[in-house]
Parts: C-alpha cells; sequence; structure tokens
C-alpha cells in the first residue's frame, strides 16, 4: 500500500505540533518547587511504637495444650501503639500529631513526611517523641536510673537543637533508636 503525500503532509504535521508541545512545556510555565527566600525543615521517619500488650510468659499446661510446632514461650500482641511527635520552634507549635500505626492488625511502624517552610536565622528547636505509654515510659526508665535531660517522664525522647538556616537551605530530622534518637541533618 502506497502512501499519498497528503497523508504524509498530515503525519509530518501531526509530529511537528506535537514536538512544539513537548518542547513548549518543558521549559514553560515556570515553576519553583520552594520560596527562594524561606528555608525548609523536614521531618521524615519511620518507627515503629511498643506493643499496646506486654509480652506474657505461657505457663507449661499452657504450652501442653498448643501443639509442638507451634509453641513459643511467650504470648505478644501484634498491635502497636501510636507515635507522638511534637516539634517547637523558637517556643511556638510547629508540628504535633499522633500518628498510627500502619498495617490491617495495626502492627507495622508509624511514618511520617512533612515539610514546614521557616524564615532563615537562628532557631530553637524542640523535638518530643512517645513511642509507648506514658505509665510505661516512667516505669522503664525510672527502673535504668536515666539521666533526667534525656527524657521528661511523658516523652520518650526529646532533643533540644540550636540551628542556624539560610535561604533555600533543607534541614531534615530524622528519629532512629539506634542511633541515639533525634538526629539533625
Amino acid at each position: 500500500m502506497k502512501l499519498k503525500p497528503l497523508t504524509w503532509f498530515g503525519q509530518i504535521a501531526a509530529y511537528a505540533a506535537f514536538a512544539v508541545l513537548v518542547g513548549y512545556f518543558s521549559a514553560a510555565p515556570a515553576w519553583q518547587a520552594a520560596n527562594a527566600e524561606l528555608a525548609q525543615i523536614k521531618l521524615s521517619f519511620i518507627h515503629g511504637g511498643a506493643r499496646v500488650q506486654e509480652c506474657r510468659r505461657l505457663s507449661a499446661e499452657e504450652m501442653a495444650k498448643i501443639p509442638p510446632n507451634m509453641r513459643r514461650p511467650l504470648e505478644c500482641s501484634r498491635e502497636r501503639v501510636p507515635v507522638v511527635i511534637e516539634l517547637d520552634l523558637d517556643g511556638q507549635p510547629l508540628y504535633r500529631a499522633s500518628i498510627p500505626p500502619s498495617g490491617v492488625w495495626k502492627d507495622g511502624p508509624s511514618s511520617v513526611y512533612q515539610r514546614f517552610s521557616v524564615l532563615p536565622g537562628k532557631h530553637r528547636l524542640i523535638m518530643r517523641l512517645r513511642d509507648d505509654l506514658p505509665g510505661r515510659i516512667n516505669a522503664e526508665r525510672a527502673g535504668r536510673g536515666e539521666a533526667s535531660g534525656q527524657w521528661d517522664g511523658e516523652w520518650s525522647a526529646v532533643q533540644n537543637a540550636d540551628i542556624e538556616l539560610a535561604a533555600r537551605q533543607n534541614l531534615v530530622i530524622d528519629y532512629r533508636a539506634d542511633k541515639g534518637g533525634f538526629l539533625v541533618h
């Protein structure tokens, strides 16, 4: 089958129009991700809260009732407590949230990603996290004799940071229990 010259011209015109359209949208309209005069604080972490109920040791009688291939010494609930996070910037609340655990049975980690645009300059940042029930935090930490600067009885982790931000700077806050708590990059 031979193509007619009119068909060739139509295809060329369609391809040219498409190329012009792609070329236009690759350069315009002008778009900026963030205000160039502000700095950004990004809170981003994934952390699993403590289990809602403490694990319970099974008695010998209870173990005998369980088939041998399913026996385990501890019975633990799957559900986890929500992770509560608070950020204060210069004495003013910046972010407050109770982040529920993920998963159908509420047994996965809690995850958060938030961005905040702030004015450049020196700031005082206070970060608080609770990943257990308040009564259990007090008992557990008092038993270990931890220094009062690391927690205030209601929170699992509290950290203060003096930061200085420049325009267009990104400051990232992460939480890693295995690395000592809040990490400010």
